[in-house]
């Protein structure tokens, strides 16, 4: 194994694996903390349930998934986070960055979320959605993880007791070396952590290449492009044309979809719209008795004998205001997602091998409902989205998942991915 990454939440795993594919590294995603012994691959990602838990457990879990990796033999350990960079003042970035560098006996690393190929980019240490910056994008309305600050060196700096500093685009730009001679100035000056500019795919290629000997990255997924042909110089890999590759699975097709994002709010209208079945979830009516995880099951399972069906709590900013109201953050995050899994677990169940599940809480969920403890990463649906394959605990039934961060994919998304996968949408 060249690379361990930790992610914390399955959607990002996968998003961070389908990176490293493409770029010919073998790569295999672990669905929680791994137990035995790892599976033989160029890349490893475990992906954790871990970005709006406790600090202290989000540490645990990151520290016992880092010895697992450590154990198999990791080069180099990589820390994903969400490229929104989603958090609260309280971490779970800043705790779990700290606690990874004294593990691994790291003075120095970065943090950079950007992905320009969905239109994440940071500038003066400044994060844009598209050309909003971040505190002016719907992440400002997220339910779990509201960003109502663009400027990441002030939000990072506010969850760690290390000095955190600014690497700037005019530097990054200037190349490898010129990264490293500022990486090390800011050492010298007592920081520990580089808040690093990045505005195009260059810059992801620049920063993989300064940073491939570091002991621990943290960033996004889009630093993972830069990694591989970094690894590829120094003579650790040779890619794999092949890595993508996945069987072909028979079957019914759905989408679960609980996040309530913008990207995906769109997404499951124009699948309405255009005239796609639709079952809704409603958690004020779960809550009082109006509507069952049962009931709702019966209904999407009947759909599936005319095509693909969608199950969906997304919901407008002001409904899942009103719907926290009444059962509290926690409460309505946990109801909804346990709903959402009972209706996954029941539709696999009834024959559903190509599955779409958007958001990252509720994929954390409906994977843990299904008992999948491995994935292996094939082609990209869209930048940061690839399908999976998965084996089915019991008779060991093969199916592909595609499990979506919320804010990503065109408004097409979800008949795009099932028409990719083979089924008619």
């Amino acid at each position: 194994m060249i690379l361990g990454v930790i992610a914390d939440d399955f959607t990002g795993a996968t998003d961070v694996a389908s990176m490293l594919v493409r770029a010919g590294m073998r790569t295999v995603q672990v669905l929680g903390v791994p137990e035995g012994e790892l599976p033989r691959a160029d890349a490893v990602v475990v992906a954790l349930k871990s970005r709006t838990i406790a600090p202290l457990e989000a540490v645990a879990l990151s520290l016992r998934s880092c010895e697992a990796l450590r154990r198999a033999g990791a080069r180099q350990i990589y820390f994903k986070y969400c490229s929104t960079f989603d958090s609260t003042p309280q971490g779970n970035i800043g705790p779990v960055t700290d606690a990874l560098m004294q593990a691994l006996s790291a003075d120095f690393t970065i943090a950079c979320p950007a992905f320009p190929e969905n239109g994440r980019t940071v500038y003066q240490g400044h994060l844009f959605v598209g050309s909003q910056p971040l505190s002016e994008s719907g992440m400002r309305e997220h339910p779990l993880t509201p960003m109502t600050d663009a400027n990441l060196v002030r939000v990072l700096q506010a969850q760690t007791s290390r000095s955190v500093g600014l690497l700037p685009w005019p530097v990054v730009h200037r190349g490898a070396e010129a990264v490293r001679e500022a990486l090390h100035a800011l050492r010298l000056q007592g920081r520990q952590i580089a808040m690093a500019d990045a505005l195009d795919n260059q810059d992801l290629l620049t920063l993989g290449e300064a940073c491939a000997d570091l002991p621990l990255v943290t960033a996004g997924s889009g630093v993972a492009l830069g990694l591989p042909p970094a690894y590829v110089r120094r003579g650790w890999l040779q890619p794999d044309a092949a890595a993508a590759s996945l069987a072909p699975v028979h079957g019914s097709a759905a989408v679960v979809s609980g996040s309530c994002s913008v990207a995906t709010h769109a997404q499951v209208r124009h699948w309405i719209d255009s005239g796609g079945q639709a079952v809704q979830l409603d958690p004020l009516a779960l809550h009082d008795g109006r509507q069952g995880a049962n009931a709702l099951l019966d209904e999407a399972c009947t759909a599936l004998a005319n095509g693909p069906v969608l199950v969906y709590a997304t919901a407008t900013p002001a409904r899942v205001a009103e719907v926290q109201q009444v059962l509290g953050v926690e409460g309505a995050s946990a109801l909804t997602e346990a709903a959402l899994a009972r209706v996954a677990r029941g539709l696999v169940d009834a024959g559903v091998r190509r599955l779409v599940v958007a958001g990252g809480e509720t994929s954390g969920a409906v994977v843990q409902a299904l008992g999948i403890r491995r994935l292996c990463i094939g082609p990209s649906i869209c930048p940061g989205v690839p399908w999976t394959e998965a084996r089915l605990p019991g008779d060991g039934a093969v199916m592909h998942l595609a499990l979506k961060s919320g804010n990503f994919g065109s408004t097409t998304f979800f008949r795009e991915a099932l028409t990719m996968n083979g089924a008619a949408a």
